[in-house]
């Protein structure tokens, strides 16, 4: 067999489909965020799809902090935290984890990805014959976790509460049931009815599971998330974050009772087979929390650029997918190749860099360009960028149409 044919021929339909995704080769430096070096453009360029949404991945307390403990501990972690990586840098973090979220204990994992996969297949698996219930715009990461569980599992129409109680009066109520669900979706950057979610959990005896990845360090007085700023934190079962957006590092973790938290720690294979993340990232985590629970002031300003980059679209008539005052502003494009060709034409011509989205992150018909306004951005990047926009829509002739409508479908 062929083996390399029928990989090229796979290759072959993204092109063909508009989906085949270039990476450019960038090289950030300290001090100048958001702008970066190209090294595929040759140039510098403005970034305006970065998830450090508050730049802290280059914060003098956090260098810092990373330095200190490379001196301190060395590079590498020592293997996985059962065998030798257990360092007391990584449970200090987890110490401050649990006290940001108010929950008995904590564990941190090598990525989001890993932290929402091994908590959700493991939890529901030490349940009973347990449901699990998820949004239907949950991430992969805990799409796959519901799917290793191997256990019952309804897709809920997203944020559709008449939906949802449809599904948990057709189970017993004694049965175990979890409740998965986001606090800000990534690609629409619309929020998750909490309130509503937490009510019917209680209604129908079940535990509450909410990834905050979208909103730790963002949102809430100590940047717990939008569940603390909502006053509904401790209300949450199982909060489920990251240490590689708002926090600028890298890693991801679990908050919830000690009992939870040491089933997963015993049981996920995504935990226990995984090399420890290293003292100097659980330094510089654990830097950054410290920073965000006693500052407002990345948040606020972060807030304010959002209001401001919103009001420069509105006046360009450019198709904001969705009208919240989340951080996330999705600008509707509704095709692939049209998507990509924008995102090459901003680069090429203006030096401004976001990734087309495309299927399989969000559904076929609705791909977009994803911009991320943060504290960092300039008055006079944002008029640029939406001036780069409003010329590449017109270049293009893409409609500035959107209705809530195309989503749904």
């Amino acid at each position: 067999m062929k083996y390399d044919a029928h990989f090229d021929k796979a290759i072959k339909s993204l092109k063909e489909e508009g989906r085949y995704r270039v990476f450019n080769d960038l090289q950030r430096r300290v001090g100048e965020f958001p702008m970066a070096y190209s090294h595929s453009a040759k140039r510098d360029i403005t970034v305006w799809c970065s998830n450090d949404y508050l730049g802290m991945g280059q914060h003098p307390k956090v260098l810092k902090a990373m330095k200190d403990a490379i001196d301190s501990a060395g590079a590498g972690a020592g293997g996985t935290r059962n065998i030798s990586g257990n360092h007391h840098y990584i449970t200090e973090l987890e110490a401050l984890i649990a006290k940001l979220h108010n929950k008995e204990s904590a564990l941190v994992f090598s990525s989001g990805y890993n932290a929402n996969e091994g908590a959700l297949s493991t939890l529901a698996k030490q349940l009973p014959n347990c449901v699990l219930l998820s949004d239907a715009c949950n991430h992969a990461s805990m799409i796959h976790g519901i799917r290793s569980s191997r256990m019952e599992k309804h897709v809920f129409r997203h944020n559709d509460l008449t939906h949802l109680e449809e599904i948990l009066q057709s189970i017993d109520l004694h049965r175990p049931k979890i409740i998965a669900f986001e606090s800000i979706y990534s690609m629409d950057g619309d929020t998750g009815l909490i309130a509503e979610f937490i009510e019917l959990a209680t209604k129908y005896n079940a535990l509450t599971y909410l990834d905050e990845v979208h909103a730790v360090g963002m949102y809430g007085k100590t940047g717990a998330g939008l569940a603390q700023e909502r006053g509904l934190m401790d209300k949450i079962d199982i909060i489920q974050g990251t240490l590689g957006k708002a926090y600028g590092v890298m890693g991801g973790y679990i908050a919830a009772s000690e009992a939870a938290i040491d089933v997963i720690r015993s049981f996920a294979p995504t935990f226990i087979f995984t090399t420890a993340i290293p003292p100097a990232q659980a330094a510089a985590a654990k830097a950054s929390i410290e920073h965000l629970m006693d500052s407002a002031e990345e948040r606020q300003a972060q807030q304010n650029a959002v209001a401001q980059l919103r009001k420069k679209m509105e006046q360009k008539n450019l198709p904001m997918m969705n009208d919240s005052s989340t951080h996330i502003i999705p600008i509707f494009v509704g095709d692939a190749e049209l998507c990509k060709q924008a995102s090459d034409r901003l680069m090429d011509e203006y030096s401004i860099y976001v990734q087309p989205i495309n299927y399989p992150t969000v559904p076929r018909g609705t791909e977009r360009l994803r911009f991320t306004p943060t504290p960092l951005h300039t008055e006079a990047m944002m008029q640029e960028l939406v001036s780069a926009l409003d010329e590449v829509f017109n270049h293009f002739n893409i409609s500035r149409n959107f209705s809530a409508e195309i989503l749904a479908a």
